[in-house]
């Protein structure tokens, strides 16, 4: 075991800098201001490597669904890796981790999703999922309808067909992106709005503009629209009630496919074990990933309706997939993760007890002079940092107060996320209301020494 008290929290830096490429970072400006080093996590809290205790207000990465430290997904994958810690599905083999995970994802998804097609993450599903509705369509004996419809600003996974699907320019200024055959349309965003229309107005206002865009390009082109049921990365953006019953009336109206990525929203993050089932939707492809296996191992997944796998199944062989699609020890802790949310009835305290909780000390915030907005839905929440509150006017230049702010929430023992001007949580689903009031209480500590650092 690697452990973190082999050496100085400086030296664990030093020795990152020199070696280890982050994810979305400027190497340069992180080893300049040098990395947190995070050695262990206990329940909803971790620690770093001097021992600095911080509420994980953002469950790792929107996936550390039960919390850490439960041994019964470290027994999982123990056994599992004892009996077999890998093989693939290809060859006309399977193992038993994957068919009985496959049979769990049945029992609480939307119903008449009964099919589930495996990968190692929500980047890989999404890329999945251009290939499945593109493939479908030409079983269908529609070729031409290869077109798949996003959102700006919505986030999808960071490879080639993820980032496409995406409409995050940032991502789309390298590496040639978005790849041929994606549109975006604009997004549900009410805080941003700066017009006259209601709440469900706007919703509506928002979700004809996918029908418009099918218009455009032509309604025999158009393969599937997509989107997060709550844009995670893209601020928690939570669309008014009228926006997706009026998108899968649209879907429904023109025969094209209904992609729900519940990377984020899935596995009890709404109170339901789908945001799908939480917003009645009826999904003919739902991605998952990341709460799937509380983050313990890397696994994701497209779960397929019933009525589009039996296009796929028929049309002979789909030629895609991966390594490690279904991969036993991921699939048995996996498994083993999903009959913790079932057994010890998670899902339902997220919806009667946390979720509640968590909406009504959050919109105390609103009194905060910075804050314009302190929206949440189940454990997802989010604060809109403003200059003004009047107007809504944002700071200048964009995430500069964001940045500081999260910096400060690290000193003050909460982790939070900004998205430029937004401060995003989504806690692990096992925590209790006093750990609420302590994750609120710390977010108004942070919210006052940001006021401070900026006079």
């Amino acid at each position: 075991m690697i452990r973190s008290s082999d050496r100085s929290y400086e030296a664990w830096q030093r020795a990152d800098a020199a070696h280890y490429i982050h994810p979305f970072s400027d190497s340069k400006a992180l080893a300049a201001k040098g990395t947190r080093v995070i050695a262990r996590g206990e329940g909803v809290y971790i620690y770093d490597v001097n021992g600095h205790k911080m509420l994980d207000g953002m469950s790792g990465l929107w996936c550390v669904n039960v919390g850490y430290g439960r041994t019964e997904l470290i027994e999982a994958a123990r056994e599992q890796m004892t009996e077999l810690p890998f093989y693939n599905s290809f060859f006309q083999c399977t193992h038993p981790p994957a068919i009985r995970l496959a049979e769990l994802l049945s029992e609480v998804a939307p119903r008449g999703m009964n099919h589930v097609f495996f990968t190692s993450s929500g980047s890989e599903a999404n890329d999945t999922v251009i290939r499945m509705v593109r493939h479908y369509w030409a079983v269908a004996g529609q070729p031409n309808r290869t077109v798949i419809i996003s959102r700006e600003n919505a986030y999808h996974g960071s490879t080639m067909g993820g980032g496409s699907l995406g409409g995050m320019a940032y991502i789309h200024k390298q590496g040639g992106l978005p790849i041929p055959g994606i549109e975006h349309i604009s997004q549900p965003y009410y805080f941003d709005y700066r017009g006259n229309l209601s709440a469900d107005e706007f919703g509506i206002e928002r979700a004809r503009d996918l029908e418009r865009r099918i218009e455009a390009v032509g309604p025999d082109k158009i393969a599937a629209f997509i989107g997060e049921p709550i844009q995670g990365a893209g601020g928690v953006i939570i669309p008014p009630a009228s926006y997706w019953p009026e998108v899968q009336r649209i879907c429904k109206k023109y025969g094209i496919l209904l992609v729900v990525d519940e990377v984020i929203t899935g596995f009890g993050r709404t109170g339901e074990w789908f945001a799908s089932q939480y917003y009645g939707l009826d999904p003919d492809l739902l991605v998952m990933a990341k709460g799937m296996s509380s983050g313990y191992l890397p696994i994701g997944g497209v779960m397929v309706a019933d009525r589009v796998a039996s296009v796929i199944i028929d049309g002979g062989d789909f030629n895609h997939g991966f390594t490690y699609s279904g991969h036993p020890t991921c699939a048995a802790v996996a498994a083993r993760n999903v009959e913790l949310l079932r057994d010890e009835r998670i899902v339902e305290h997220v919806r009667d007890v946390a979720a509640p909780h968590l909406a009504k000390r959050w919109k105390e915030l609103e009194d905060h002079p910075l804050v314009g907005e302190a929206r949440t839905l189940g454990l997802l929440g989010a604060i809109e940092l403003v200059a003004d509150k009047r107007t809504k006017a944002r700071f200048q230049p964009k995430g500069r107060v964001g940045e500081i702010c999260r910096d400060l929430a690290v000193r003050n023992g909460v982790v939070m996320r900004h998205v430029n001007e937004s401060m995003i949580i989504a806690p692990p689903l096992v925590i209790t209301k006093a750990q609420i009031d302590e994750l609120v209480d710390k977010a108004r500590v942070t919210l006052d020494a940001t006021r401070s650092a900026l006079t």
